[in-house]
Order: C-alpha cells, then structure tokens, then sequence
C-alpha cells in the first residue's frame, strides 16, 4: 500500500481518505517543495496522457541547449498536419519567423501542435523533417528513462498517437513535472493566461492558455492540459501558496478543474473548490 505523508494542517478524516470527490481514472498529488507523496488513485496504472505529452517536448527543447532566441520558420507541413489531424493549434502562418521561446508559448498555452512540430523539427537531428522528428521522439523516450519514468512512453511529440503506445501513469507525469519545473522558462510560460507575441514581419499572435484553473485556483502557476478520445480530460497542474509548491495529476476526469482544486484544497488545508469560479476562454481561443 502507498504510504500517505499527510498534510500538517488535514484532519483525521482527510488522513484516512484522502482528498474526497475525486472522479479521475488516475490521479497523484505531490508536495513539490518537500518532494513527498501527498495522496494517489491508481498512481502507476498506464493511461494514454493526450497533449499533456507537450510537458516532455517543452522539457527536451529546454535541456537541450538550444539558444530560446534562435529564428525558426514555420513551414506549410506544420500547418498541413493540423489540419489534417484536426489538432489543436496555435495557427502559425508559413514562412513567418518565431523564436524557439515564442513557440514554447504557442505550443503550452493554446495546445499548438503546430508549434509542437515546429519544436521536434527544430531540435531532433536528421537530413529529413521525417528523421528529425523521429530524432526527437526518441529524445522524449531517453528522457523518459534517465528520470525513471518507467511507465512511460512516446511515440509522438505532441500526444496524437501514432501506434497507440503514447502513455505514462499518474506517478511517471509527477516525476517529469517536478523536472520540467525546475527550469524558470518552463515555469514563466506554464503560468502565463495569455500572451501577444511577434513574428519578424510583424505579425501578432495572441495565444490563451487552455488551462482554466490559471486565474480560477488561487496560488494555480501550471501546467497543461490535454483532451483526447482514448486518454479522456486530463491536466496536469501546479500552485504554490506561502512558498510551498504543489503538483498534480489528473488522467481521465470529466471534473478534472474540480477535482485539481479538491486535492489542492487536500494539500493546502483549505475548502475553496465548491466556490471555485472557472476563468472563461474567449470565443474562438483554443479548448484542450
């Protein structure tokens, strides 16, 4: 049985239970700052994670060394593929020019797997968009493995399966965002509702982060959503109040806004999720 480090402000009932309500097929709560396992449901059970898999694309893009401020140009491929895909984008125009950092933002906040592709393309190796793209997924799947995440594994760069084995379980998406977390680029994009950014030509982007407990939970800094056929709502999500951090997980939940602000009420030792009002998408923006 996982042992539970139990919050020092929960009740008896809380430490029995844990936080309650919670509707998520899989779901891991984690004190961040301390490192510690605050409360699990089926936390090592293999789930299909949708693009909440753009977590690990952001993290290989950063440790890579890549310079955040090197041009890319988007490609009419990128474009192709979402629309071919029906995926979720950041409606890049070919042949604008964007940082690497402008794409961090474009594929985290409204879900771009346009900028997805960009990213893997930009960063994997090989003569080919095919090789390079390949290169990258296999970045994805080393990282995976140095952080022993060994329930986990990717076969796309921004969570639409190729052969169905695109998965992690509740723990594994603890461990990588604890990591992902850790660098201040990652952490400023994640935490960000909304931003305008420029292409060289002028351009402007407005992109709206799809994660709506930013500007609903207080303290909420984080971290991705994802919304898939076979993986269901998922989040991934962050807050941190008085200095302490907390993470979590959420895999397959219809509640999952509720439920990540029920088990961050569980680690904060409050009751603020039945009051909860959820930030509001302008129409158009982007829903993962």
């Amino acid at each position: 049985m996982l042992a539970v480090a139990v919050p020092a402000s929960a009740t008896p009932a809380q430490a029995a239970t844990g936080p309650s309500g919670i509707t998520a097929k899989g779901a891991f709560l984690l004190d961040n700052t301390a490192n510690k396992t605050l409360w699990s449901k089926s936390a090592d059970t293999k789930r299909q994670m949708a693009s909440t898999t753009k977590v690990m694309t952001a993290a290989v893009v950063v440790s890579s060394g890549i310079d955040l401020d090197r041009l890319v140009t988007v490609k009419s491929t990128y474009r192709t593929y979402v629309a071919e895909k029906g995926a979720s984008t950041a409606d890049l125009k070919t042949g604008d020019k964007l940082t690497v950092r402008q794409l961090l933002y474009a594929m985290m906040l409204p879900s771009g797997c346009d900028a997805a592709y960009a990213l893997a393309d930009t960063v994997g190796t090989g003569s080919t968009v095919k090789a390079r793209t390949a290169s990258f997924i296999k970045k994805m799947n080393a990282k995976a493995a140095a952080l022993g995440m060994t329930n986990t594994k990717y076969d796309s760069f921004d969570g639409i399966s190729q052969t169905g084995y695109n998965y992690t379980t509740p723990r594994d998406a603890a461990k990588l965002t604890r990591y992902a977390l850790k660098s201040t680029n990652i952490r400023t994009v994640v935490k960000s509702a909304k931003t305008v950014q420029k292409a060289t030509n002028g351009r402007t982007y407005t992109w709206y982060n799809t994660n709506k407990l930013l500007g609903s939970y207080s303290g909420a800094n984080g971290v991705k959503t994802g919304t898939g056929s076979v993986a269901g709502p998922c989040l991934i999500f962050s807050a941190t109040r008085n200095g302490r951090t907390v993470v979590g997980v959420i895999l397959n939940d219809a509640n999952r806004y509720t439920s990540a602000a029920r088990m961050l009420d569980y680690a904060y030792g409050t009751n603020t999720a039945s009051t909860m009002q959820l930030r509001k998408l302008p129409a158009g923006a982007q829903r993962d």
